[in-house]
C-alpha cells in the first residue's frame, strides 16, 4: 500500500492478542512504518506476533519497551482494564504519541485520570475507533447530512457473534471490560456523537444476558457480560439515536446496519461481518452497500462500497484499521496537527456506555449530568 515516506515511523506495541495482531498486519501495509519493539506477556501471543513482526525486539515489561531506541509512537492493544494504568506509566516516563485501543477506560473511578491526561499529556493520544474508518461507514458519514437535510433520527444495529475467547478470559467480566455496552458499543456511541454533531443529554436502555456464556465458569467466576440490549440516546440539538445490539445473531447477512433520517430523505449503510466467519457454502461474502432514499423523487438508490481484498485479509474490521493507522501516522509525521479521535471523544463514548448499563440495571433514564459529575 502507498503512503507518505518523508519520515520512517517506528512503533512500540503493547499487547498482541487478537486485535494487537490485526494492528501488526496493517502496520506492515504502510510504507515507511515498522514495529520496532513489542511487549506481550503471554507466550502463545508472543509467538504469533513474532510471525507477523519477525524483526521486532520483544521485551519483558513496559519499562523496557519505553527505553527502546528508535521509537516514534506507541500502540496500546492490551486488555481494557490496563489502558489507563499504561497511559499513566507512559506519561511519567516517555510521553510519545499514542494510539490506544477502545475503550479508553472501564469505569467512573477512572474518568478523572482521563481528565488529567487531557490536561497534562504533552503529546497526542488518538483513541482507536475503527468503525469510523470502515469504507461503507465513511461513505455514510460523508453523505448523511446532505441526503437527510439534517439528521433527526439515527439508528444503529449490530447483530453479530458472541465474544471470542481471549487470554485469561478477561472479556467475560464487567470488571475487566467495562461491560458490553462499553467494550463493544463505545464505537457506536462515538459514531452517534460524530454523525449528529452534538453531545448526549439523556440515556434510556434495557438489556441483559440471555444466551451467551450462561454455563461457563472460570477462575474469575461466572461471566456477567450482557449479550443484547436497546439504547436510546437524546442529544442536545434535539436529535435522537438508537442502538440495537444482539450478540447471538451471527447468522445475519449484515453485521452492522446504520440508518439516518431527516426532512429530505434517508441514508443507510450495510456492513458484513468478518469474511473468515462467512460459510463457504454460501459463496462469496456480501459486499457492503450504501442506500440513499430521497423523499423527492421517491425511490432508493443502492450502490456497493467494496473494500480492497488486501485490507479485508488484514483484519476483521472491513479495512478500517489500515485507514486509521494511515491517519495516525500522518499525525506522528506532523502532516496533521491533532488526532481525529481524541481523549474527549473516547471519554464521551465510554460515559454513554456506562450510562446505558446503569439504565439497564436500575430501570430508569440516566441524565448525562450524572456521568459528568
Amino acid at each position: 500500500m502507498s503512503g507518505n515516506t518523508a519520515k520512517r515511523v517506528t512503533y512500540g506495541v503493547i499487547g498482541c492478542g487478537m486485535m494487537g495482531r490485526e494492528h501488526l498486519r496493517n502496520i506492515a501495509l504502510l510504507d515507511g512504518a515498522e514495529v520496532g519493539v513489542i511487549f506481550e506477556p503471554d507466550a502463545e501471543m508472543r509467538a504469533r506476533a513474532r510471525d507477523l513482526a519477525p524483526h521486532a525486539v520483544f521485551v519483558e515489561d513496559l519499562d523496557a519497551l519505553l527505553a527502546h531506541e528508535p521509537l516514534d509512537c506507541l500502540l496500546i492493544a492490551s486488555p481494557n482494564f490496563r489502558h489507563v494504568e499504561q497511559l499513566h506509566t507512559i506519561a511519567a516516563r516517555r510521553p510519545l504519541p499514542v494510539l490506544v485501543e477502545k475503550p479508553l477506560f472501564t469505569g467512573m473511578d477512572q474518568a478523572s485520570a482521563i481528565d488529567d491526561l487531557m490536561r497534562d499529556y504533552p503529546a497526542a493520544i488518538w483513541v482507536a475507533m475503527e468503525y469510523r474508518y470502515m469504507p461503507p461507514v465513511a461513505a455514510f458519514l460523508a453523505e448523511a447530512q446532505d441526503v437527510t437535510g439534517g439528521i433527526t433520527m439515527l439508528s444503529i444495529r449490530e447483530h453479530r457473534f458472541p465474544f471470542l475467547n481471549k487470554v485469561g478470559d478477561w472479556n467475560r467480566f464487567n470488571r475487566f471490560t467495562g461491560g458490553t455496552f462499553v467494550e463493544k458499543c463505545c464505537h457506536f456511541f462515538d459514531l452517534m456523537r460524530l454523525v449528529l454533531g452534538a453531545d448526549p443529554v439523556r440515556v434510556m436502555a434495557m438489556g441483559g444476558q440471555a444466551a451467551n456464556h450462561l454455563f461457563e465458569t472460570y477462575a474469575n467466576g461466572s461471566p456477567d457480560v450482557f449479550d443484547h440490549g436497546y439504547v436510546l440516546v437524546e442529544f442536545a440539538n434535539g436529535a435522537r439515536a438508537m442502538l440495537e445490539l444482539c450478540m447471538f445473531a451471527e447468522g445475519s447477512q449484515w453485521q452492522e446496519e446504520l440508518m439516518a433520517v431527516g426532512p429530505r430523505g434517508k441514508i443507510e449503510a450495510f456492513v458484513p461481518g468478518p469474511g473468515r466467519f462467512w460459510p463457504d457454502s454460501l459463496g462469496a461474502p456480501p459486499v457492503p452497500e450504501l442506500v440513499v432514499s430521497p423523499r423527492e423523487p421517491m425511490g432508493p438508490r443502492t450502490r456497493q462500497v467494496p473494500v480492497d481484498p488486501t485490507l479485508l485479509a488484514a483484519g476483521d474490521h472491513n479495512g478500517s484499521t489500515y485507514f486509521q493507522h494511515r491517519g495516525f501516522i500522518e499525525m506522528v509525521r506532523g502532516v496533521r496537527a491533532v488526532p481525529e479521535v481524541g481523549l474527549s471523544d473516547g471519554k464521551w463514548a465510554v460515559l454513554i456506555g456506562l450510562a446505558a448499563q446503569a439504565s439497564m440495571v436500575e430501570g430508569r433514564a440516566v441524565s448525562m449530568d450524572e456521568m459528568l459529575g
